[in-house]
Formats: C-alpha cells, structure tokens, sequence
C-alpha cells in the first residue's frame, strides 16, 4: 500500500482525533494541487517534509501535535553508519571518475529516507 493510500484510508477511520483528521486533510489537499493525482512514496514524502519544514519555519501551533501527525507518516531517516556500510557493500569506486559520482546510485537506493547533504558528507568524511 502507498503512502498516499495509507493517508486517506486513515483519514477515513473512525475515532482519529479532530487534529489529526485537520492535518491529514490538509495533506491531502496538497497532493490534490500536484500535477499527478497518484504520487509515488517518495513525491508523498517530499510534500510531508516540505509541510513539515514550513510549520516549523512558521512555528503558529504552539502544541507541535500537526508537526508529530505529520512526522509520524515519514519514514525513519537513514544514519550515516547505515549508508556508509551500504556504499562500502555495493559501490565500486574504481567505476566513477571521482567518488561523489556515485551519489545517485546512493540517493536511489536509500530514497526518501536521506538527503543529497547527507550522502555527500558521508562521502567526504569517510571514503
């Protein structure tokens, strides 16, 4: 199941508080004003950071409850052990011209669970 279709199905279950149903709504509304009417997990979780980054930069609620609704649906980010490991089992430096070459391969496997950020500072420090 979809991360989008986990969102609407929760928000379609009975006895969720009304800020989570508030927050999901709002949610689903802007997945409603992308282009794609079904997004992938990783356009879903774009739109949940990026609320996410923007009710942070606000700060309006108080309670921060919209910011753990909001937090609860991303997935865990990846520490820089996990994808340093993950480099050391499954890239081949000597296939790339230089080592930052090979962050796509590293940004596609590890999805929306890092950053372009991240993956360089692995890079660097440690390879």
């Amino acid at each position: 199941m979809s991360l989008q279709q986990s969102i609407q199905d929760r928000l379609r279950t009975k006895g969720i508080s009304p800020k989570e149903k508030h927050a999901l709504r709002i949610v689903l509304g802007e997945m409603q004003r992308q282009k794609n009417k079904v997004l992938t997990d990783q356009e879903t979780v774009k739109i949940l950071k990026k609320l996410v980054a923007s009710e942070r930069e606000l700060n309006e609620r108080q309670d921060g409850d919209y910011i753990r609704i909001l937090e609860a649906y991303l997935p865990s980010e990846a520490t820089a052990d996990e994808i340093a490991d993950w480099i050391r089992a499954h890239i081949d430096f000597g296939q790339y011209g230089n080592k930052m070459q090979a962050m796509r391969e590293i940004l596609d496997h590890f999805g929306p669970r890092t950053d372009g950020n991240t993956v360089k500072a692995v890079l660097t420090e440690r390879f």
